[in-house]
């Protein structure tokens, strides 16, 4: 049997540790430890020389087994793997003790500290003993992978896999790409014109040999693991052949059947058979089967579209295609939606025609828009006064207490265009605090104040057209709180724009459960550490970009795409995958197929094996949680690095 040759490594961690644990009297400790050959104190046991201690100390000592009291193993466990395995030792022969936040952190009783940290380190001796070397084993890895939702978080991941010659399935559920960002005229705080900048990216997708564009789609079923993933998608019926349409728009000419339009926010109408937009990538008509009175009626009605179409591109005998594809990786780039402002009825949207929201206004002013760029009130009037309102849902405990982060910087930009076009109106930006965070946003900030918008800081109560005075007559009035001169105001003007806040999708919760991954309080996906992993998800494999992690602006959202893809090409680059070895294994002949694992599972690592009536463990699934563990009424189920030994030698060690 080997002789357990333990050493024990206590780092100061320059004060972080040292100043409220006796780090030395703890190294002391360690070294009368049965099994224990070593011990030591160092000041950073992370820095090059501290690693060198252990390469050097493993040499000589002769050592199997090795344990360093610092900080968060989260944080620095992977260092110490490297360094044991680079001295000879399986990386699962190492056990860290968090010392800093569990003892130093805690508390400024020192002595109290120095002798938790000797329970704990007397806790790892003790399991180290216990511990087994383990085998860590390698899978292929697909090099294509799956992007879901094609905004600008998805199109900038996608060129930046496909331009290294990787193949990119790219969904996306509206019958175009563009996301929000193709629906806004100008961005901040360059005013670059949006479509312009956009437009390019989006044709260099329509076209790239290596991205299949799936537009008009859905994910409906996703399996598998990190590097090899399966997707099932379903592609929807345009009932029109997008290998023979033009774009010619004809049918779009020809139709007689209107509905609100998605693209401009109900302020225009679309017909049934329609192209989003003129810049629509792929720029192919779709026919929507809930207007289209030949498919209501079953062929009877209409068909003017079948009529005119020289191409013959309208097929309505087309059905759904379910695709299956293969990948490596996916990256969940599903964007955001609005949140509906009648939900805050004392705002007045949808009770008044002139009060709009933020995303409206700029349909308003796109000169693709429904007033060709113009700013008109519902009359066809020049609005002489308009007030913007912040925080329409955001930082309310009522509705959603995060910051929108956007809303400043596109009210700000919404003023410099009323102020562009109709230099004589008045423009009243109601906030509550002005965050201009990023690179030249403070100084458009400025801009704007030396171009006369009034600034006012309070949060509105009301919006109203109830008149207390002959110069409220016939106007909006915003009723709010100015906080600076500490009382209540009324501003009468003739429309006013809501900034209301960014919400996560609708069905957030549904593709959370589709790609197991899991949500925030917010209901936007969880990553798998916000500083330090911030475009990971708990679930190996899937990554998330722009809006449906948190609201961002597009240099933020862009900046998340591409490192997305950045850690998928260095996963394609590797070429393989290497597996977790501390995960669950089932003994076959314990195991009474009661499927009591197979329900718990989280990460849906565990099947069931009819012909031998048993479950099984994938271990390419498995996370090495330890619920089936716990859970299997016939202690059929071992975690490795967590075993029964293992546990109960730790906690006695904790106890004594």
């Amino acid at each position: 049997m080997e002789e357990i040759r333990i050493a024990v490594y206590v780092c100061h961690c320059g004060v972080n540790i040292a100043a409220t644990v006796d780090v030395v009297e703890v190294a002391r400790y360690a070294g009368t430890l049965p099994g224990v050959v070593l011990s030591r104190d160092y000041v950073f046991m992370c820095s090059d020389p501290g690693q060198d201690l252990i390469r050097q100390d493993t040499k000589e000592y002769n050592l199997n087994r090795v344990i360093v009291a610092s900080c968060s193993p989260r944080l620095h466990e992977p260092t110490f793997r490297r360094v044991c395995e680079s001295a000879g030792i399986n990386r699962y022969l190492l056990e860290m003790v968090n010392i800093r936040e569990q003892c130093s952190w805690t508390n400024e009783d020192k002595e109290a500290n120095t002798e938790k940290a000797k329970a704990l380190v007397d806790a790892a001796v003790r399991r180290v003993h216990y511990q087994e070397a383990l085998e860590v084993k390698e899978a292929p890895y697909n090099s294509s992978t799956l992007i879901v939702g094609a905004g600008i978080a998805g199109i900038q991941a996608a060129l930046e896999i496909a331009n290294s010659e990787h193949k990119v399935y790219l969904v996306e559920r509206e019958p175009s790409i563009g996301g929000h960002m193709i629906q806004l005229d100008k961005t901040f705080p360059t005013l670059d014109c949006s479509q312009c900048i956009l437009t390019p990216k989006m044709s260099e997708v329509g076209s790239h040999p290596y991205i299949e564009l799936l537009a008009y789609s859905e994910v409906e079923e996703v399996s598998g693991y990190v590097g090899n993933f399966k997707a099932k998608i379903r592609k929807k019926a345009r009932y029109v052949d997008e290998s023979k349409c033009t774009g010619c728009a004809v049918c779009m000419q020809k139709c007689p059947y209107t509905t609100d339009s998605e693209f401009d926010l109900g302020l225009t109408k679309r017909k049934a058979a329609y192209i989003p937009f003129p810049q629509a990538i792929p720029n192919v008509a779709t026919i929507d089967p809930d207007i289209c009175i030949y498919i209501q009626s079953e062929g009877k009605k209409c068909g003017a579209c079948l009529k005119f179409c020289d191409v013959g591109a309208i097929d309505f005998n087309q059905q759904d295609e379910i695709l299956e594809v293969e990948v490596g990786s996916i990256i969940l780039a599903t964007g955001f939606s609005l949140m509906d402002p009648k939900l805050i009825p004392q705002y007045g949207y949808g009770k008044y025609n002139d009060v709009v929201t933020g995303l409206e206004f700029e349909r308003m002013v796109s000169p693709t828009g429904p007033t060709e760029g113009k700013i008109k009130l519902k009359d066809g009037r020049d609005p002489e006064s308009v007030a913007i309102v912040h925080c329409v849902g955001s930082r309310d405990k009522n509705y959603h207490e995060y910051c929108s982060r956007v809303c400043c910087m596109y009210a700000l930009k919404q003023a410099n265009y009323i102020k562009e076009e109709l230099p004589n109106t008045d423009v009243y930006q109601l906030y509550i605090d002005m965050r201009s965070f990023g690179d030249g946003y403070e100084e458009f900030y400025e801009r704007l104040c030396e171009e006369g918008v009034i600034f006012i800081r309070g949060k509105v109560a009301q919006v109203t057209d109830q008149a207390m005075s002959d110069e409220e007559r016939g106007k909006l009035i915003v009723v709010a709180e100015d906080t600076l001169l500490g009382r209540t105001i009324r501003i009468p003007v003739d429309m006013v724009i809501l900034c209301n806040a960014l919400e996560p999708q609708a069905d957030a919760g549904e593709a959370a459960s589709r790609f197991a991954v899991n949500q925030k309080a917010t209901g936007f996906f969880l990553e798998r550490h916000p500083k330090l992993d911030p475009v990971a998800t708990p679930t190996e494999g899937v990554f998330v970009a722009g809006c449906c992690q948190s609201p961002k602006d597009i240099p933020d959202t862009v900046a998340q795409a591409s490192a997305a893809a950045a850690r998928i090409l260095a996963m394609i680059s590797k070429g393989k995958i290497t597996l977790e070895a501390a995960v669950s294994a089932i003994d076959e002949e314990k195991c009474s197929g009661c499927k009591t694992c197979l329900n718990l599972c989280p990460f849906g690592a565990i099947s069931f094996d009819e012909e031998r009536k048993g479950c099984q463990i994938n271990e390419a699934l498995c996370k090495g949680c330890g619920v089936c563990a716990g859970a299997c009424p016939s202690g059929a189920i071992t975690a490795r690095q967590f075993t029964d030994e293992e546990i109960v030698a730790q906690v006695e060690g904790v106890l004594v």
